[in-house]
């Protein structure tokens, strides 16, 4: 049986919002970029941001950052929760969380890459989270915020609609280095995104999510952290993509192959890929190859799916996950992956 979970309330303008590091203090190494993203933070949502002692602490210990977000939960003023970023030691954040007070009191709260841990640990609570979100990736940097980013920040956060997920038409995997100045006003190098590539039957499936970074899934698995039955997510849409540490594609088919071993695969009816990135500050390949990486790690996962689940919807190229402009998607909430249209709807209620 689907696992049930709770649609948090959203915030309302003038509401605040806790902005903590449960993984990497960023704030804390590069606080330009961290205090530019606070500013439009609060322009673009009408939050009062809150930090916590642990968001500009670099090398907080587990206990310390779990103890800000369980103050966070506890606190009835604090109506959300947004990660300044990833990192990569939040599993042994995890035991340190208290169930009752996101229970008692369910907030929204948005991260992406290592907080994939919290999302599942929410999830496992009954508690709908939203796959996306750093402030000092999304918010900070640049010029401007982009506007996929922002619209599915705000209807994540306040407004709780439906949103069609398009394609932004460009995309850059990495930005400028964020002790740089230029970081404050410069996009990364971004190009031209390739069209999304659609698999399996063309049906329209809606259901809940479940999923996030692989290489998290993958620490997730192996903690023990997730239900026994894999029918928990049975009729579901799982969301999968790799991280800036640019996983080959062969291993990253090697991880979605234990999950079709777990039967994880067999049991949702469609799955999204996000672009995976596929450069960073010390590798750029030329554009052709950066394609063909693309490509090469898009074919292994949808062959690896296709082989467990042929009746699963894929689609591929989705921009969410470790690309930037980053749509933001709901956790244990719905989203309709039409294969008929080859459109894709997030609900953010």
């Amino acid at each position: 049986m689907p696992l049930y979970v709770v649609q948090p309330p959203k915030a309302r303008p003038g509401d605040q919002l806790a902005v903590l590091s449960p993984s990497f203090a960023a704030a804390g190494a590069f606080p330009q970029v961290h205090e530019q993203a606070m500013r439009r933070l609060a322009e673009i949502t009408g939050l009062v941001p809150v930090e916590y002692p642990t968001t500009r602490r670099v090398a907080a210990t587990a206990m310390a950052r779990a103890a800000d977000i369980n103050a966070a939960f506890a606190d009835p003023q604090i109506r959300g929760i947004l990660a300044v970023i990833g990192g990569e030691d939040q599993i042994t954040v995890i035991p340190h969380l208290d169930p009752e007070l996101v229970r008692a009191d369910p907030k929204p709260f948005l991260g992406t890459s290592d907080n994939t841990n919290l999302h599942n640990w929410l999830w496992g609570n009954g508690i709908a989270s939203f796959y996306g979100g750093s402030s000092q990736v999304h918010l900070g940097p640049g010029p401007a915020v982009d506007d996929v980013h922002a619209r599915s920040l705000r209807a994540a956060l306040l407004t709780g609609e439906r949103l069609e997920v398009t394609d932004p038409g460009e995309s850059e995997d990495v930005g400028v280095d964020w002790a740089d100045p230029r970081a404050l006003t410069s996009f990364g190098e971004r190009e031209a995104t390739e069209p999304w590539s659609w698999y399996g039957p063309t049906r329209s499936v809606t259901g809940p999510t479940w999923g996030g970074c692989l290489e998290v899934i993958e620490w997730i698995m192996t903690a023990g952290r997730f239900p026994a039955d894999p029918q928990v997510l049975a009729g579901g849409v799982l969301l999968l993509e790799t991280s800036e540490e640019l996983l080959p594609a062969r291993n990253a088919a090697w991880i979605v192959r234990s999950l079709g071993e777990r039967g994880i695969l067999r049991a949702v009816d469609a799955v999204l890929l996000g672009r995976p990135p596929v450069s960073d500050f010390t590798r750029r390949p030329p554009a052709p190859e950066r394609a063909r990486l693309r490509a090469e790690q898009r074919d292994a996962l949808v062959d690896v799916v296709l082989r467990y689940n042929p009746e699963a919807v894929v689609c591929a190229g989705v921009p969410f996950g470790h690309t930037r402009p980053q749509w933001i998607l709901p956790h244990g909430g719905s989203i309709t992956v039409n294969g008929i249209e080859q459109r894709i709807f997030a609900d953010y209620r």
